[in-house]
């Protein structure tokens, strides 16, 4: 399972999606605002958000930290 993550400094929702990915082993990408990538790639990435983190889960956009818990608890 993979994760990509993007998420901003200072962001609490943003570390909890991190650590809720590794504790279920997956392989997480965590990208972080201002030293991944910038404002305007992430407006590019995902136009109608509003809200950090964003989680790519195995290739598919899901939102934020709320689909990834739901998607990791279904999972066991």
């Amino acid at each position: 399972m993979k994760v990509t993550i993007y998420g901003k400094p200072n962001c609490t929702y943003c570390t909890m999606a991190k650590n809720l990915a590794e504790n279920k082993k997956a392989e997480v990408r965590y990208l972080t605002m201002g030293e991944d990538y910038t404002a305007k790639n992430f407006m590019a990435e995902f136009p109608t958000a509003r809200t950090f983190p964003q989680i790519i889960f195995n290739g598919e956009k899901i939102g934020g930290y709320s689909a990834l818990l739901t998607l990791l608890t279904n999972e066991e």
